[in-house]
């Protein structure tokens, strides 16, 4: 059973940046895909980033493109995001997520997720 815990959230201006964490627990962490989304209020949750170890891929979402970066330690059991250059659209609750397999964008595709964390952006 694959359990997820995120936290580092917070409040931060607009350009700043913040690095969000999942620490996983379970069975062969280092062979999911680990993705990051979020959902902002009365939004749908969207995808962000995912990490795939064993196929060495990675993908952003184009919102996020060149502002965040994905990243795992396999030795800690943690995933990362780091958000630099936030903008007010940024804010919304970010969850941690995984899956077997190779890297998905869509939400269905991922079966085992985190509480969230909050991430606000003030103008």
């Amino acid at each position: 059973q694959v359990q997820l815990v995120e936290s580092g959230g917070g409040l931060v201006q607009a350009g700043g940046s913040l690095r969000i964490s999942c620490a996983t627990s379970g069975p062969t962490f280092s062979s999911y895909t680990m993705g990051w989304f979020r959902q902002a209020p009365g939004k749908e949750r969207e995808f962000v980033a995912a990490f795939s170890w064993s196929a060495g891929t990675t993908y952003y979402a184009d919102s996020v493109k060149g502002r965040f970066t994905i990243s795992r330690d396999n030795n800690k059991n943690t995933v990362y995001l780091q958000m630099n250059s936030l903008k007010p659209e940024d804010t919304a609750v970010y969850y941690c997520a995984a899956r077997p397999g190779g890297v998905k964008p869509t939400r269905h595709d991922y079966g085992y997720w985190g509480q969230g964390t909050q991430v606000t952006v003030s103008s």
